[in-house]
């Protein structure tokens, strides 16, 4: 057997440290070699270099020290200069020999000698194969001449009192002083902008000009009028600052000589040095310079971080981040990578903003921009995308390497991120607060055609207004409008609060419906101490507690808001009151007045029997209805609540049996088994059993399994959705879950149609003529665009095609830009229109943030633009809630436990309830629902003012005789939306217009020319859309469509909608008033027993509602 011991060498002692005690020497004879590195930095000259050159710190005492010698050489010239004696004799002789004092000899010498030693030695290390650079340089060859004369003084004595220009070192300084900063820059790691550098060199220039002149006026002068140093002072301050008193003048030849040569020297050197500084000054405005590190450490400030900084983002952030008084105090740094547009700096230039906002041209990806912004010091950091951009993924990826780099440099600092794609969600999942575009744009497409005007409701809750919109409008609607747009949502803890502490040990529904019958509030949602998850209406079952957050909806937060309660008259009736508990109601004229809410507390017990009761209307208006509204519970009892047993196929829509089989072998419940994207929200909605082969996915063409090539072929019951977007993205995930959510019933499953292209053709195909929605993505493709605001033009001539074609289609569709919206549905000479249009001007000079929200498409949830929903990430800064309950709202998010946004219509059968305040009790009571708004649909009504009447020719055929006239008028209000579509109702102007043309035979010629015109005008009209309509149905007969259905005539002229947002508890209900529900997640419990019911009102807009609702 081989010793291996003695075929292994032994290791060093390091390695083996047995053999080190044992005193083992065998490595010794190891044939290994040690091998030292960089030894050419041994050297007696490379380690002179790393000391006098190369180590910054040694370098700059090197520097400082060289600084301080040239000083004191300037020192002791001024004080030889003092103590010279005034000269007498040849004045020759004076110029060329002074008198100087044995002391001040030995330092001036002492001096020089250090710093020729210095200049020398400098030189020696710095030499790199040519003297004569070495000698040749200015700073050399002065100090040659400033240092030399003294050494040789020292062997030759009679030249102790030769005159010697010592006064030239204050240029070296300057060159000292240079390299001096340079240095200090570098040792403390810090890049001081070449500003300050330009500024120093600029100075310093100066001040050895100026000395220069002075000592050679005053030596050269000694000749002539001997002037002091004073004297050479003043004159070359006159001199130079081209004042000239001629007071004082230089008499030799030499001094005049001189001047003219500094003067000169003068003109050419100091319109260098401020050229350069103008420059540079230039350079700075638009890189924006440095934030200070003083301020930045004693004052508070967000950095906002963007691609390309537009106007329309810039205001939008300022006014809805500076909309909350506690962030009055705050900067905003703005950093871009672009150089700062024209209007943008005309916009920072006013003084509101040009104390607080501060412009910075970087990257977010240099560290250097980074700390120039204080970004380590910021309270948080706001990022967000271009959405202008072709490449959406593209713009995303900046924003992630952005964000990755805030993160890297700021870890402390919170993110707020802004991204466009949701599959790219995933990458920044580190961030505090992120806002997906595209999730909450098709989000609330999808909820717009289940929940009317979802987008509207949204995007005013997310703004900051005080209600003050509209308020100067003559019409009530606009008053109302903008009266309930200016409520929001706000949190309060519930031991601290005023609204909701007496309901601590109380159910979730009793202290919504008190809390809105008292001080009208809507409590919305809670949130347990030890949770993080918000819960919208969690139900009655959930009990108050008094360290719980309570998310309610009011004009203002309760912190700002004042309570004044009246002297209760009629306390003792209050026990006797319908309500129980509190039973008090607000008034409903809110005084907002410097971000505060003064509430009065009125007494409103039980009003006489001759005024509003809730008794049922007579006998014979419903006999199963109940006589009167039950009160909420304080604790919820089960018996009492009806809830929607969704999770039962036996709770589903009453329809027959063999529906019943068929619907249960079509769908299922449960979770979706594939996601679209890493991120994507599980939600349990309404499933296939079985998977549809990709084949039959293709509407237009037929295949084995199906031969239907066009919609109607179908046999669909429900009407269709048609999404007409450019591509199938990620994002339509987010447009077909909230359509296909567990708690909507089957029978309201809506088939949905994309349609990748919209030619005539298609539409007709996929079944436009009796869609119940036709949603218009905004393309993609064209979001960049050379002027910004004509991203959105394809989408809206799009828009108004098909408005033009199908004038009864409901049309949903995004912008990129809000001021794009008054194009949707244009009509030229529709003076409604351009009233509305006035009236959005005014607001806007009176500071709106929210001009746009009269323009009647946007007040009806017909457009919407995602920019808008920029300030949600602008309110998560201070509601840091916001995000979250906007995504449970849209149902991006489901938590359990948590509720659904729906809706409910109001028939005529419901209208016993009279008010909101009584609704509000009926919803809480029977079903635990928290209704939070009104959707109202309106007959435009008649305007007292002509420029607010839009007189349309087109009605005039509909007058046949007044009293068909008089009597639409007068039931307008009672008519349901598809009456008043089939029948429009005319304004009185327009009305009587047609009347005196009809009735009255005209008598002059000039009257009959009018009216022979008007009716023209009228045949015109009536050709286009007839010859529209005729176009529409001669595609469907060479389609081989049937055109049974198709209204060419039907529109919406004549209806405006809008929506009250919390509106006040006696606001009177009205006939197809759709009404806002926030419901409790049926999943949060179940029932006892699964009777088939008909409590289900999820989302109900036909005409099934009335037995759906039991009100």
């Amino acid at each position: 057997m081989v010793d291996l011991e003695s075929e292994v060498p032994p290791l060093p002692p390091r390695y083996r440290f047995r053999d080190l005690l044992l005193g083992d020497q065998g490595w010794q004879n190891d044939d290994r070699v040690q091998v030292e590195f960089y030894m050419n930095e041994n050297t007696f000259k490379e380690r002179l270099k790393l000391f006098f050159i190369k180590n910054q710190r040694s370098s700059l005492r090197i520097r400082l020290f060289n600084f301080s010698l040239k000083v004191l050489s300037c020192l002791l010239y001024i004080i030889r200069v003092l103590l010279d004696p005034p000269p007498q004799g040849n004045k020759w002789y004076h110029i060329f020999w002074v008198t100087r004092c044995l002391p001040l000899w030995g330092l001036q010498v002492s001096v020089a000698l250090i710093s020729l030693f210095e200049t020398v030695l400098l030189g020696y290390l710095s030499y790199k194969g040519n003297i004569w650079e070495q000698i040749l340089r200015i700073p050399f060859i002065l100090e040659i001449i400033n240092a030399v004369p003294f050494i040789i003084s020292i062997f030759w004595p009679s030249l102790r009192n030769l005159f010697i220009p010592v006064f030239l070192n204050c240029w070296l300084a300057k060159h000292a002083l240079e390299n001096m900063i340079n240095d200090l820059h570098r040792a403390i790691q810090r890049t001081q902008s070449a500003m300050f550098n330009q500024v120093l060199i600029l100075i310093s220039t100066l001040l050895c000009l100026i000395f220069t002149c002075i000592c050679g006026i005053q030596h050269l002068e000694r000749a002539g009028k001997k002037l002091t140093l004073f004297d050479s002072l003043y004159f070359c301050i006159v001199t130079f600052s081209t004042v000239g008193f001629g007071d004082v003048t230089p008499e030799t030849a030499l001094s005049k000589l001189f001047v003219v040569i500094m003067i000169c020297v003068a003109l050419v050197v100091l319109p260098i040095q401020f050229e350069q500084l103008a420059f540079l000054w230039m350079e700075r405005q638009k890189s924006g310079g440095n934030y200070s590190r003083h301020r930045a450490q004693t004052e508070k400030h967000v950095v906002l971080c963007v691609s390309s900084l537009k106007i329309d983002l810039l205001m939008d952030f300022l006014n809805e981040f500076y909309a909350h008084p506690r962030l009055q105090d705050y900067y905003v740094v703005i950093l871009c990578p672009t150089e700062i547009d024209a209007q943008v700096r005309r916009v920072l230039q006013i003084p509101m903003w040009s104390q607080r906002v501060i412009y910075l041209q970087g990257s977010a990806l240099k560290d250097q921009d980074l700390l120039r912004a204080k970004m380590d010091d910021a309270e948080a950091c706001f990022i967000l995308s271009s959405r202008c951009e072709v490449d959406r993924t593209s713009s995303d990826h900046q924003t992630i390497l952005r964000a990755w780099a805030v993160k890297d440099f700021a870890p402390n600092c919170p993110l707020y991120v802004q991204i466009l794609k949701p599959e790219n969600k995933f990458h920044i999942k580190f961030a505090d607060h992120v806002v997906c575009e595209e999730e909450f744009k098709y989000a609330m497409l999808a909820l717009n055609c289940i929940c009317p005007a979802t987008s509207t409701l949204i995007t005013l809750l997310v703004h900051t207004s005080r209600g003050q919109e509209g308020q100067q409008s003559p019409e009530q609607w606009q008053k109302m409008y903008g009266r309930c747009s200016g409520n929001e949502v706000y949190h309060i803890i519930m031991e601290e609060s005023t609204f909701f502490a007496e309901y601590e040990g109380k159910s979730f529904t009793y202290a919504s419906f008190h809390a809105h019958k008292k001080f009208g509030v809507c409590l919305i949602g809670v949130r347990r101490e030890d949770n993080k998850n918000i819960l919208l209406n969690p139900g009655p079952r959930y009990i108050m507690n008094a360290t719980d957050t309570c998310f309610y909806i009011n004009i203002t937060k309760e912190e700002n808001s004042a309570f004044k309660n009246q002297d209760q008259l009629r306390r003792n009736n209050a026990s006797r009151s319908f309500y129980h508990g509190p039973s008090r109601l607000p008034v409903h004229s809110i005084i907002a007045s410097m971000g505060t809410v003064a509430i009065d507390l009125q007494d409103t017990s039980c009003r006489s029997a001759s005024g509003p009761n809730l008794a049922l209307p007579p006998e014979g208006s419903k006999e199963t209805r109940r006589p009167s509204i039950a009160p909420v519970l304080e604790v919820a009892d089960t018996s009492s609540i009806q809830t929607c047993d969704l999770l039962s196929d036996q709770s589903e829509d009453e329809t027959t049996p063999d529906e019943d089989i068929s619907t249960n072998l079509e769908y299922a419940k449960g979770y979706p088994p594939y996601s679209p994207y890493i991120g994507s929200s599980p939600t349990f909605c309404h499933l296939l059993h079985e998977k549809i082969p990709v084949c039959c996915l293709r509407l237009d063409k037929s295949c084995q399994h199906n031969y239907y090539e066009d919609a109607k072929a179908y046999g669909f019951k429900n009407k269709l959705i048609i999404v007409a977007a450019e591509t199938a993205g990620n994002g339509l995930y987010n447009f077909i879950v909230p359509l296909r959510a567990y708690y909507r019933p089957k029978k309201e499953l809506n088939p949905i149609v994309l349609l990748l292209d919209n030619p005539l053709d298609d539409l007709l195909r996929c079944g436009v003529t009796f869609a119940a929605n036709m949603v218009v993505v905004d393309k993609e493709s064209t979001m960049s665009a050379e002027e910004d605001y004509m991203a959105d033009a394809k989408t809206i001539v799009n828009v108004q095609t098909l408005f033009r074609l199908f004038s009864s289609l409901s049309i949903i569709t995004e912008l990129t830009h809000p001021a794009n919206m008054r194009f949707m549905q244009f009509r030229a000479k529709d003076c409604y229109s351009l009233a509305l249009s006035k009236l959005e001007k005014k607001e806007r000079e009176r500071g709106s943030n929210l001009a746009f929200m009269f323009r009647l498409p946007f007040a009806a949830g017909r457009v919407f633009s995602i920019s808008m929903l920029d300030t949600l990430l602008y309110q998560s800064f201070v509601k840091d809630y916001m995000i979250s309950i906007t995504r449970l709202l849209l149902g991006l998010d489901t938590t359990p436990g948590s509720g659904f946004l729906c809706s409910m219509k109001i028939t005529e059968d419901d209208l016993w309830i009279r008010t909101y305040a009584r609704l509000y009790q009926k919803l809480c009571s029977s079903t635990g629902d928290i209704p939070i708004g009104i959707y109202r649909t309106e007959s435009q009504k008649l305007r007292t003012s002509e420029s607010q009447i839009s007189i349309s020719v087109e009605d005039w055929e509909d007058t046949k005789d007044t009293k068909e006239q008089s009597h639409h008028r007068n039931n307008h209000r009672n008519s349901t939306s598809s009456d008043q579509s089939d029948h429009p109702l005319l304004r009185r102007k327009s009305m009587q217009w047609a009347r005196r043309l009809s009735r009255k035979v005209p008598k002059h010629s000039g009257k009959t020319a009018e009216k022979i015109s008007q009716q023209r005008l009228n045949l015109y009209r009536r050709s286009e859309r007839q010859e529209l309509a005729e176009l529409v149905k001669n595609r469907m007969k060479h389609l081989g469509l049937t055109t049974v259905g198709y209204d060419e005539m039907n529109d919406r002229q004549g209806t405006l909608s809008y929506i009250l947002i919390n509106p006040s508890p006696d606001t009177r209900l009205e006939v197809n008033d759709v009404v806002y529900l926030i419901r409790p997640d049926p999943l949060a419990y179940l029932p006892n027993s699964a009777p088939s019911r008909k409590s289900s009102i999820c989302n109900t807009t036909g005409p099934d509602t009335r037995e759906e609702t039991q009100l």
